[in-house]
């Protein structure tokens, strides 16, 4: 009798850790589903014709017909859009024969690519270098400077625009060489630079320090064997870093609109901010150019995700 009880208790277990584990995999799907739908909905206007787009009752896919609600046959997809985005020009220079003239692709975007690649690089870089001295060596004032560190990260980039601003309009005019470019980058470091210095400073310590001091027995010096024995073993790290903070960059708006005084130098949320002002109508023009400035994050977590994933949970591990 006491055997089966057991059992009928440990049945009752199981059903109930099964029910569970539905009801997370359900909200799971809930969730998912509802973070598709927005992107679902931008890709399938950006193919769709304006008529298509302001009809009422508005439809989902324009493939009806006036027999039929839905005919594959008849699917009304149109790349008017893209071709407003992208203005391809007959070209017999280009390798295609066609060029890209649109300011989206020949100016805004490669500025981004500038400013995140420029940010990512050197945020990682010293944030390697700091977080492997907060994960290694205990100095003075240790404590109260990793403190001070996690406090700036809880500052909002909102809150110094003022000040950012009557600077640049202050050394534009006092220094013949100054450059917006260089100062917007530099105002990214900043501020992407203490959160990652807490990240990578997690990273490392995962890595034991043995390993470290088994590399020096063998002689290697201290730099070697930061960069031979545990840089290696933190790349998964570095590289989530350089992520995070090349899509924050890559997402930003208000402070390159601000810091920014040519247009030629304004980054692709800026084209996305001028194609709404010419386009507040013509949604097919602004979902296109959302997909195209979107499709170079998501191809780029697409090749890394197995590397990010792998970090945030290595990460996660010691915490």
């Amino acid at each position: 009798m006491k055997a089966a009880g057991d059992m009928d208790k440990q049945r009752f277990y199981l059903t109930r850790r099964e029910r569970n584990l539905k009801l997370v995999n359900l909200a799971l799907l809930l969730i998912t589903v509802f973070a598709i739908l927005p992107i679902a909905a931008t890709i399938l206007i950006s193919f769709k014709e304006q008529a298509d787009i302001t009809r009422k009752p508005p439809v989902i896919f324009p493939c009806d017909t006036p027999d039929a609600a839905f005919d594959i046959t008849a699917c009304r997809w149109a790349v008017e859009g893209y071709q407003r985005v992208l203005a391809p020009k007959p070209s017999e220079t280009a390798l295609l024969g066609f060029e890209l003239t649109g300011n989206l692709i020949r100016t805004y975007i490669p500025n981004t690519i500038l400013y995140a690649s420029l940010t990512a690089v050197f945020v990682t870089m010293l944030a390697s270098l700091s977080g492997f001295a907060f994960s290694r060596y205990d100095f003075r004032g240790h404590n109260a400077l990793l403190t001070a560190i996690y406090a700036v990260t809880g500052v909002p980039l909102l809150t110094n625009l003022l000040a950012l601003y009557q600077m640049t309009v202050s050394m534009r005019k006092s220094f013949l060489f100054y450059d917006d470019r260089l100062f917007l980058v530099f105002v990214y470091i900043g501020f992407f630079l203490p959160i990652s210095v807490w990240i990578t400073k997690g990273f490392f310590d995962t890595i034991p320090r043995e390993l470290e001091e088994s590399a020096m027995i063998e002689g290697c010096s201290p730099l070697g064997a930061l960069l031979r024995v545990t840089m290696p073993m933190a790349l998964p790290g570095l590289i989530s870093v350089f992520l995070l903070t090349f899509v924050n960059v890559w997402n930003e708006f208000i402070v390159a609109y601000l810091l920014i005084n040519k247009n030629e130098f304004k980054p692709a949320m800026f084209g996305l901010y001028d194609f709404l002002s010419q386009n507040i109508v013509n949604l097919q023009v602004l979902a296109a150019a959302c997909v195209i400035i979107a499709a170079p994050i998501v191809v780029l977590f697409l090749f890394t995700r197995g590397t990010f994933f792998k970090a945030m949970v290595d990460g996660s591990i010691k915490g």
